[in-house]
């Protein structure tokens, strides 16, 4: 009975900390944290913010707070280089990525403007404009490895696969990857895993393994909460980063030089503005940093990674 319990209590907190977009209204992200108390020594300014991985050669883990000194948008080492081409040879598309992750990650407030019908100006980031034609239709595509409440544990049961477009037994994981077939995926997973943080580290372990057995590289980010105190999640997100070489999006870095930390008076969601990058009142928000982060995070995968497609 004890593991039902907990599933109950995964599946209730992660319902009730969800919010839905209301039609035409302001998309809200979904966490029940107060604003890191943590800080780099000297704060980055948004605009600095380094664009090429961090891995220390000398030592074999991280210290403690390194992470918080990776840079937001990732290189892609050669470790990746040989997921994707593996990919390649299984198949993938290399014109496809997916969105694994909780409602964080759903459609309605996360990289859709940029599919059909588009909402956003890109101002002095035209340059992305190349990578969102490289991955159109990804955008906006409903993905079956993202629901509101998941953790972890969500994405490799059945129990919380669409019973509709998935085969039976198949995880959200798997059911996602299979349908859309994608060559990378973007990971963003935590903040429904604060009340189960003594597992996190080997759920993700099985998240990485099984995406790189498929062949996708696994894209995995930070988070702007620190719900579980610490900073664990980001830490163990980050570690295992460095560990198996794949790419890190660190996510919580770029919210840092914002008002509050990109997080609204509660502690609890990321600021909301629209995907107006030439806006400097927009870009005192959290939401068009995310949106805006993750495509500079595909433009560096496509750039490092298109010249092995055939």
């Amino acid at each position: 009975m004890k593991p039902l319990i907990v599933f109950l209590v995964f599946l209730l907190t992660g319902l009730t900390a969800c919010r839905q977009v209301p039609e035409g209204g302001a998309p809200l992200t979904i966490h029940a944290s107060s604003a890191s108390t943590l800080t780099p020594t000297v704060p980055p300014t948004v605009e600095t913010l380094p664009a090429t991985s961090l891995r220390p050669a000398a030592t074999p883990t991280l210290g403690l707070d390194a992470w918080m000194f990776m840079p937001v948008i990732p290189a892609f080492s050669d470790t990746a280089r040989e997921i994707y081409a593996r990919g390649l040879i299984l198949g993938r598309d290399p014109h496809r990525f997916s969105k694994a992750g909780d409602c964080e990650s759903t459609t309605g407030w996360y990289l859709s403007d940029f599919d059909p019908p588009t909402y956003y100006s890109l101002g002095k980031y035209e340059y992305l404009q190349t990578t969102i034609d490289y991955y159109a239709g990804s955008y906006r595509r409903e993905s079956l490895a993202v629901r509101r409440g998941a953790n972890t544990s969500s994405l490799l049961t059945s129990l919380w696969a669409d019973p509709a477009q998935c085969q039976k037994g198949e995880s959200m994981l798997a059911c996602e990857y299979r349908l859309h077939n994608p060559s990378i995926v973007l990971i963003a997973v935590g903040s429904n895993d604060v009340i189960g943080v003594d597992n996190f580290e080997a759920q993700m372990r099985r998240i990485i393994e099984f995406t790189i057995s498929e062949g996708i590289v696994p894209i995995l980010s930070t988070k702007a909460d620190n719900a579980e105190g610490g900073h664990k999640l980001n830490l163990i997100i980050s570690g295992l980063a460095y560990e198996y070489d794949i790419p890190l999006w660190n996510f919580w870095w770029a919210v840092q030089p914002l008002p509050d930390h990109g997080l609204d008076p509660d502690g609890s969601h990321l600021t909301f503005g629209s995907n107006n990058f030439d806006d400097p009142e927009r870009m005192q928000k959290a939401w068009p940093w995310r949106n805006l982060t993750a495509l500079q995070t595909l433009d560096a995968a496509r750039q490092a990674l298109e010249s092995l497609t055939p």
